[in-house]
Formats: C-alpha cells, sequence, structure tokens
C-alpha cells in the first residue's frame, strides 16, 4: 500500500468483532455494530503550531485504538475499507495486558 497521511490525520483499521455472543449465540452480519476499536496503519508527520513548530503524533503505526462511533471518513485502498480520522477524534490506546488477573 502507498499510502500516507498528512499533517495530523491517520489511516485506520477496523478490528472485527467476535461473530459469537459468550453464550454461544451467532451474530448475523446485519445485526452486527461496526468496531470502534482498529489499528494504525499509517500516520502523518503531525500538527503544526501557528509558529510552524511540529507536534509530534502520539500514535504510530501499530497502535490498537479505541475511536467515536462515528469518527472518520471510511476509504477503500487496495481492497482494504479503511478509516481516515483526525488524531483528535482518537479516544486513547489500548495496552496489550500482559498478565490478566484471576476472578475470585
Amino acid at each position: 500500500m502507498q499510502f500516507k497521511p498528512l499533517h495530523d490525520r491517520v489511516l485506520v483499521k477496523r478490528v472485527e468483532s467476535d461473530e459469537k455472543t459468550k453464550g454461544g449465540l451467532i451474530i448475523p452480519d446485519s445485526a452486527k455494530e461496526k468496531p470502534a476499536e482498529g489499528e494504525v496503519v499509517a500516520c502523518g508527520e503531525g500538527a503544526r503550531k501557528d509558529s510552524g513548530e511540529l507536534i509530534a503524533m502520539a500514535v504510530k503505526p501499530g497502535d490498537r485504538i479505541l475511536f467515536g462511533k462515528w469518527s472518520g471518513t471510511e476509504v477503500t485502498i487496495d481492497g482494504q475499507e479503511l478509516l481516515i480520522m483526525k488524531e483528535s477524534d482518537i479516544l486513547g490506546i489500548i495496552k496489550a495486558s500482559g498478565s490478566k488477573a484471576k476472578a475470585a
């Protein structure tokens, strides 16, 4: 893929949700909501202040992020459905936990 977002924009690939519920029911495509979680594919260089100074991006390619339900613009690049959004539309970065606490 040969696409680089400009300024403070981010190219995001949605992370697909499970097709089954915890109880084992299969969710049809028509009833699924689009996930609000994704993986950063590419980033711009960052926004610029009025003085011209570059504000570095807080995310980088490979980061798993959470974004608003209606964030971004859907685009298709090389047959993949992706989102282009501003960095300010990203709610947070999801960190992978090394070990999960056991329920008592």
